[in-house]
């Protein structure tokens, strides 16, 4: 089994800005899971009297943040179920600008954004467990752009890696 991302044809380009978060040479199921134990602690540190705070007025605020990060592993993830059943059609996109506007994050407590996140990433965690050999280099197609399965496991680490330096560095 190859867990490991063999080439860059694998993702368009532009998903190589999560991509390359990653460390290549460990198994990414193992990633995955260990983000989890990292990132709970970190995100419940944050105070709820500080989790409306946006680093810019034009920037999200943090809860959005992780909102945005609870919907976009959601999204991910599903493209890898999609694409390792071979269930064969084109996915459409999905525009961050357009979700973010359909939903009311700060009107939700940190603390049940951040369960959530919980409950998302256990679950991605046992979906890339359960994924036979076969299924890691399946491939279709999002946005209009390809992706294998396994692609698709480094994005969903990825993406969290990048909105978590981002938190680190802008917000905290």
């Amino acid at each position: 089994m190859t867990t490991t991302l063999l080439d860059r044809t694998e993702a368009a380009e532009y998903y190589y800005t999560y991509i390359d978060q990653v460390p290549k040479d460990e198994d990414i199921r193992r990633i995955i899971e260990a983000q989890l134990a990292e990132a709970i602690p970190a995100l419940r540190a944050i105070p709820e009297s500080t989790s409306l705070h946006r680093y810019a007025p034009d920037k999200w605020s943090i809860r959005e943040v992780i909102g945005h990060i609870n919907d976009t592993e959601r999204m991910f993830v599903f493209r890898a179920l999609w694409f390792a059943r071979s269930l064969g059609s084109e996915l459409p996109s999905f525009d961050q600008d357009v979700a973010m506007a359909a939903v009311r994050f700060d009107d939700r407590p940190l603390s049940d954004l951040v369960d959530e996140f919980r409950t998302i990433r256990e679950s991605s965690v046992r979906f890339f467990r359960s994924l036979p050999d076969d299924a890691w280099a399946k491939r279709g197609i999002a946005s209009g752009k390809p992706f294998t399965v396994r692609a698709l496991a480094y994005i969903t680490a990825g993406h969290l890696s990048h909105h978590m330096r981002i938190l680190r560095e802008k917000y905290l």
